[in-house]
C-alpha cells in the first residue's frame, strides 16, 4: 500500500489541571498531528508534542520540520516500518516531528495489516499500572489533596514531581504516604533538580516509605555524580533527560550504569521505532524500562503503549499525557481500569477522531 496523501495541522489545548515541575509551569500544550493516507482510504495518525527545555526542539521548529519534509519523506511511498530510517535522518534535530510521522506510519501500517501494532511487534504484557503525576504544589495540603483523589479514582501509582527544595519534599512524600497507605505505590522525578547532597538526604529520610525510584536526579551533565553512588542506589535511579536517543542508552548501557532504568519517551527519541530500539539495548544491558510521555493525545499515549506491551523489560509505564488535555480531538487506542492500561483490538492504534464517529 502506498501513501497519497500527507498533511498536517495544530491545536492548542488547555490544560485541566495546570503543573509545575522544577524548571517550568504548564497551563495548556500545543500538539501538532499529522494524517497520512493510503490506498483504499485507510488513514494513519500521529501526534508531536515538542519538549524545548528537554530536546532543543520547538513548536515552530518541529511546524516548520513538516512543512518543509513531510510530503517529500512519505508520499508515493510503500506503508512500511523500514520508511523509518529516511525520516530518522532527515528529522535528526526535530524528534516530535519525527515521532509524529513514525507514528502515523505505523498506525497505517497496522490498519493494513489488520493487526493492532503490539502483536505485530510481538506482544508480551497485556496490562500494567499508570502512574498519575502531582506537579509541585504551592501547598503540602494541596498536594495530599490531589492524592487522595487519585487513590479515589482507584490509581495504583502516583508519581511526585520534586527537586526545587529538598525539605519540602520529604514532607510532601511522608504526608501523602500517610494518606494513601499500602495501596499506593510512590515515585519521584526530580526533573535535574538536586544536588548529590540533597539526592543521598531525600533517600535517607524516605528510606521507609518504597520509594519506587528516583527520575532524573542530577543534571545531565553530572553523571559522575551518580557513578560516586553505591550500585543498590544507581540501581533506582532512572534516566530521562540524560536519554534522548538510541546512541545515548549504548553510552549509558556500559558498566558500570548510572541509571538502572531508562524513560522511554517518543518524542525525545523520534517515535516507536527509536524507542523500541532503546528498549532492545536496555535488554542487552539488564536495565528495566519505563514508557512516559509529554502532555499528549490519546494517539501518541496509544502509541507507546502498544511499543511498552511489546518490550520484555517493560516494568513500568507512566502514560498519563492525556488524562488532564481538556478536550482531545481523538479518542480510543486504550482501556483504562482502575489505574490499569490496556489496549484494545483495534488495528494500527485503535484511536478515532471524535468529529468522524
Amino acid at each position: 500500500m502506498k501513501i497519497l496523501k500527507a498533511e498536517f495541522w495544530t491545536e492548542k489545548i488547555p490544560l485541566t489541571r495546570p503543573y509545575t515541575i522544577a524548571y517550568q509551569t504548564s497551563d495548556s500544550v500545543e500538539n501538532i498531528f499529522v494524517r497520512l493516507i493510503g490506498e483504499k482510504g485507510r488513514v494513519g495518525i500521529g501526534v508531536a508534542s515538542p519538549a524545548e527545555s528537554v530536546t532543543g526542539e520547538s513548536f515552530d521548529s518541529c511546524r516548520v520540520a513538516l512543512a518543509t519534509h513531510l510530503e517529500a519523506l512519505v508520499l508515493h511511498k510503500t506503508v512500511s516500518p523500514n520508511l523509518i530510517w529516511d525520516i530518522q535522518q532527515t528529522l535528526k534535530a526535530n524528534p516530535a516531528a519525527c515521532a509524529t510521522i513514525d507514528i502515523a506510519i505505523h498506525d497505517l501500517w497496522g490498519k493494513m495489516l489488520q493487526l493492532p501494532l503490539a502483536k505485530l511487534f510481538g506482544q508480551v504484557h497485556t496490562s500494567l499500572p499508570t502512574s498519575i503525576t502531582i506537579g509541585i504544589k504551592e501547598t503540602i495540603a494541596a498536594a495530599v489533596e490531589e492524592a487522595v483523589e487519585y487513590k479515589e479514582r482507584k490509581f495504583k501509582i502516583i508519581k511526585l514531581k520534586v527537586g526545587l527544595e529538598v525539605e519540602k519534599d520529604i514532607e510532601i512524600i511522608t504526608k501523602i504516604k500517610e494518606v494513601v497507605g499500602s495501596d499506593m505505590l510512590i515515585r519521584v522525578d526530580a526533573n535535574q533538580g538536586y544536588s548529590k547532597q540533597a539526592l543521598l538526604q531525600f533517600l535517607h529520610a524516605t528510606s521507609n516509605l518504597d520509594v519506587e525510584f528516583v527520575e532524573q536526579p542530577f543534571k545531565t551533565t553530572a553523571t559522575e555524580d551518580l557513578l560516586s553512588l553505591p550500585e543498590s542506589i544507581r540501581k533506582k535511579m532512572m534516566a530521562d533527560e540524560s536519554l534522548q536517543k538510541p546512541i545515548d542508552a549504548i553510552r549509558h548501557a556500559v558498566p558500570p550504569h548510572a541509571f538502572g532504568i531508562y524513560n522511554i519517551k517518543l518524542m525525545k527519541c523520534g517515535g516507536i521505532r527509536a524507542g523500541m530500539d532503546i528498549g532492545r539495548i536496555a535488554y542487552h544491558g539488564g536495565i528495566d524500562l519505563m514508557w512516559g510521555c509529554m502532555d499528549e493525545s490519546c494517539v501518541s499515549i496509544s502509541a507507546a503503549l502498544h511499543a511498552a506491551f511489546a518490550s520484555p523489560n517493560t516494568k513500568y509505564i507512566d502514560l498519563d499525557g492525556s488524562f488532564d488535555l481538556a478536550r482531545d480531538p481523538f479518542q480510543g487506542g486504550f482501556v483504562l481500569e482502575n489505574g490499569y492500561m490496556r489496549i484494545t483490538d483495534k488495528p494500527g492504534l485503535g484511536v478515532e477522531m471524535k468529529s468522524e464517529l
